[in-house]
């Protein structure tokens, strides 16, 4: 079967509105068949934006692994101080990233990456929900490889479930950051590691 980071040409297009309300604001942008959570608004994204002083945000932020663009519209909806760029490994989800931004009329820059491979520039944030389907040693690369794109003083935004590893990352991470469990909520933690 098929998964959200790869890229399947031969899944059927079933483009279609989706439909959630963030903060008080309803939004209704467009995804597809072989894309991150394609029907809903995922539960761990939706903690992950809530776990986060969005309107506090300030400079250039990253969305990692950004899918149909759910972190970079609700960031960019929310705060008008912050330059964005989004990347994903999958065609269809930069594809809809893009229009889905347009349609909100928001800013940023949606651009193909495997993870950082086409990243050239460094942020004050990176935000991202990693494909714990796509294995341990690819979530280790979204994690730990943030480290060389982040500014002094910047932070890595993360969101993960007990039951997939959390911890284990997390003794990881504290090697290299200043570690922080910012919310625990239905067995997803989220985490705020910062670069001293």
């Amino acid at each position: 079967m098929s998964q959200y980071f790869e890229n399947d040409k031969n899944i059927k297009s079933e483009k279609r509105l989706i439909h959630f309300s963030f903060d008080g604001n309803n939004y209704s942008i467009y995804s597809d068949n072989g894309v991150f959570s394609k029907d809903k608004l995922d539960y761990g994204t939706r903690i992950l934006l809530e776990s986060i002083d969005i309107k506090g945000l300030l400079g250039r932020v990253l969305d990692l692994g950004c899918g149909i663009g759910v972190v970079g519209l609700i960031l960019g909806k929310n705060n008008e101080n912050i330059v964005i760029d989004m990347v994903d490994v999958n065609d269809k989800a930069v594809k809809l990233a893009k229009e889905n931004i347009s349609m909100y009329n928001i800013g940023a820059n949606v651009f193909k990456s495997n993870i950082y491979d086409d990243v050239s520039e460094k942020y004050d944030y990176i935000i991202t929900n990693p494909p714990i389907r796509a294995g341990k040693d690819t979530v280790r690369k979204f994690l730990l490889g943030s480290f060389n794109y982040l500014n002094r003083n910047g932070s890595l935004y993360f969101v993960m479930r007990k039951d997939h590893g959390v911890k284990s990352m997390l003794k990881e991470l504290e090697e290299v950051f200043v570690t922080e469990i910012v919310k625990k909520n239905n067995g997803f933690y989220v985490i705020k590691c910062n670069k001293k």
